[in-house]
Parts: structure tokens; C-alpha cells; sequence
């Protein structure tokens, strides 16, 4: 199932197969069933679409969210970031099939793919009302390297992934909200708000089994993550921080702090 959403270059296919794949899960795991894991061998690049064109996150034209451009340019970022989340949960279960977890494990990263597959269609719907379309404008290229630098270590990309980068996403997504109720644009709301209460499940995930991981290597969870950040994220981490939201899914400030800009 992974290896076929990988596989698949366009967007809406893509999370469409996403999104059946995971009912099928869900379906067999509310009957009692265990689906058999198997192993995979993911490509290292997911299939993606000639468009976007990617560049590099310095040659993305920035674009103010006051006008109805900028507006729209953010919600086509948004939908390349929901995108991206789409492959990186499915690969999350395929890369490390070799590492022996618990079936809730997969439970997670299933469910997690199936809402990032939502959230991708509703970014998708905003810009289509909107008279634009995912792959109108150009993207940033970087959103995958996180999985390139991490594709032999399953506690750094649990670290990095959900832990820096979807986290990230509770700090900004208010923000985005505001923008749009400030243009009454209610679909755009809406569908954030939607993307802002689920990507808590999200970081939570990363946190839950980096937590088991450090548990059953005997490893403080605080130093691994510290050392683990500082190898593979590029950068410090970015204030101010949702530090309410960050707490729900289970990181404290001494996570993050300490990596902090001017720390």
C-alpha cells in the first residue's frame, strides 16, 4: 500500500489511493483483524507532477498575504506541505518495516496519511474556488530532505518529521487562520481549522514512539532529541512557539527551547 502511494505522481490520485488504502486498514482493524506488515522497498524520491515547479526555498517568490494573491499563494503552499506529509507518513511505515512495532504503531501512521490526504483535497478545493489550482505556482524544493537525511535513522526522522517540522505547523497555523477570517474567506477558515485540530494527532505520534524507541533503548528522551535535531534539521528552531498546543501532543519547552534562535 505505501510503496503504491509513493509511486503515484498526481496529487489528487495519490491521496485518493491514500485514502482507500487506509480505509481498508481501518475497516479490517475494526473487525479484530492484524493486516500482514510485509516489507517494502520505497523509492527515495516519491512520483510527483511536472508542476509545481520546485525551487529552491530562497527562490520562491514571497508574496504578501494582504492581497488575493498572496492568499492564494499561501494556501498552495499549505497544500505542497499536505502533499509532501501524504508520502512521508506512508514512508514512514515502509522504510522502517524492519524495526518490529507494536500494531498501534501502524494504526497511527495510517490514520495520520488518511487525514493528511483530507487536508491536501481541502487546500486543493480552497484553490480551485478560488479559480487557481495545486501546480499553478512554483514550490519549494527542501520539503523532502528531511526524509533523504533521515532515511537510514527511524528515531531522527521520528524527531525531525513530526517532532520539528509538523510542530511547526501548530506555531503558524493560527496565524494563517486570521489572515483568512480577516478576508471572510470562510472555506479557507474552515479547512485550517480542520488541518490546525488534526496535526496535533500528528506531533503526538512522533512524540508517542520516539518516546517507546527511547524506552526500549534506555535513552533519555530529551538528550536523544536534542542530538538528533542538531544532526539532521538544518537550523535552529524558529520562536515563538504554541507552547499550549506543543504540550497536548506531548513536548515540553526543555524539548525545544534549548534549539531555540538565540538560545
Amino acid at each position: 500500500m505505501a510503496e503504491a502511494v509513493l509511486q503515484c505522481a498526481v496529487g489528487r490520485e495519490k491521496t485518493a489511493l491514500s485514502r482507500g488504502y487506509a480505509a481498508a486498514w481501518q475497516a479490517a482493524r475494526a473487525k479484530g483483524e492484524t493486516p500482514e506488515i510485509g516489507r517494502a522497498d520505497p523509492p527515495m524520491h516519491p512520483a510527483r507532477p511536472p508542476r509545481p515547479e520546485l525551487l529552491s526555498p530562497r527562490d520562491v517568490p514571497r508574496r504578501r498575504p494582504g492581497t488575493p494573491e498572496g492568499r492564494i499563494a499561501l494556501l498552495h503552499a499549505v497544500a505542497h506541505i499536505e502533499l509532501n506529509a501524504v508520502d512521508l507518513h506512508w514512508d514512514i511505515l515502509a522504510r522502517f518495516a524492519d524495526v518490529p512495532m507494536p500494531i498501534g504503531y501502524y494504526d497511527d501512521w495510517v490514520k495520520a496519511a488518511d487525514e493528511e490526504s483530507k487536508h491536501f483535497n481541502l487546500m486543493c478545493d480552497c484553490l480551485e474556488a478560488l479559480g487557481s489550482h495545486y501546480g499553478a505556482l512554483p514550490a519549494h524544493a527542501g520539503m523532502w530532505r528531511a526524509a533523504e537525511d533521515t532515511a537510514e535513522d527511524f528515531m531522527g526522522r521520528l524527531a525531525v518529521v513530526p517532532m520539528v517540522l509538523e510542530a511547526r505547523g501548530l506555531d503558524v497555523t493560527p496565524g494563517m487562520i486570521e489572515v483568512f477570517k480577516r478576508a471572510k474567506a470562510d472555506q479557507a477558515v474552515a479547512a485550517l481549522e480542520v488541518i490546525y485540530s488534526e496535526e496535533v494527532h500528528h506531533v503526538a505520534y512522533g512524540s508517542k514512539w520516539f518516546h517507546f524507541l527511547c524506552g526500549r533503548h534506555d535513552l533519555d528522551p530529551t538528550q536523544q532529541f536534542h542530538m538528533l535535531v542538531r544532526k539532521y534539521f538544518h537550523g535552529n528552531l524558529k520562536p515563538p512557539f504554541n507552547e499550549e498546543k506543543r504540550a497536548e501532543a506531548g513536548i515540553p519547552p526543555d524539548f525545544y527551547w534549548p534549539l531555540a534562535e538565540g538560545a
